[in-house]
């Protein structure tokens, strides 16, 4: 059984990933999947004006729980098992921790969305995450 790291940042184009990852499982791969958020780290202006780390903290996790959904609605539907992940980071070396972690066999990335919370392209993540995984990564292009 393998298991697939699926980067999710809200956008259609990562719903690409979830599509094309759940072609693959109908067309006979068996695997799992792993549905990873990264939102960024709070700013220094965040911090001055929250003053509760743990707050800051919830609202990161609120808001990859939001971006997540559509995706786990779509993988529920299609009775693959999965499990959910949001952390805080850099995208790249934080989505590559997680599919160390979650034992990973291979990544699937939107080829551009609109990143976490303060517009990251997910363009530039996918050719990073290329560049430097030690494992395979696939890059799903939108197709209109």
């Amino acid at each position: 059984m393998h298991k697939l790291l699926i980067a999710v940042d809200g956008s259609e184009l990562a719903l690409d990933a979830v599509h094309h990852a759940l072609g693959l499982i109908a067309q006979g791969l068996r695997a799992d999947l792993v549905l990873a958020n990264v939102q960024e780290p709070a700013t220094l202006y965040e911090m001055v004006v929250v003053h509760d780390p743990k707050a800051l903290r919830e609202v990161s996790a609120s808001a990859g729980a939001h971006l997540l959904a559509p995706a786990e609605a779509l993988v529920t539907q299609a009775g693959v098992t999965f499990e959910s992940v949001v952390e805080t980071g850099d995208p790249v070396n934080t989505l590559l921790d997680i599919a160390q972690r979650y034992d990973c066999d291979g990544v699937v990335v939107g080829a551009r969305g609109v990143g976490n919370l303060r517009g990251t392209l997910m363009g530039s993540v996918s050719q990073k995450m290329v560049q430097t995984s030690t494992l395979p990564v696939t890059v799903v292009k939108h197709i209109d």
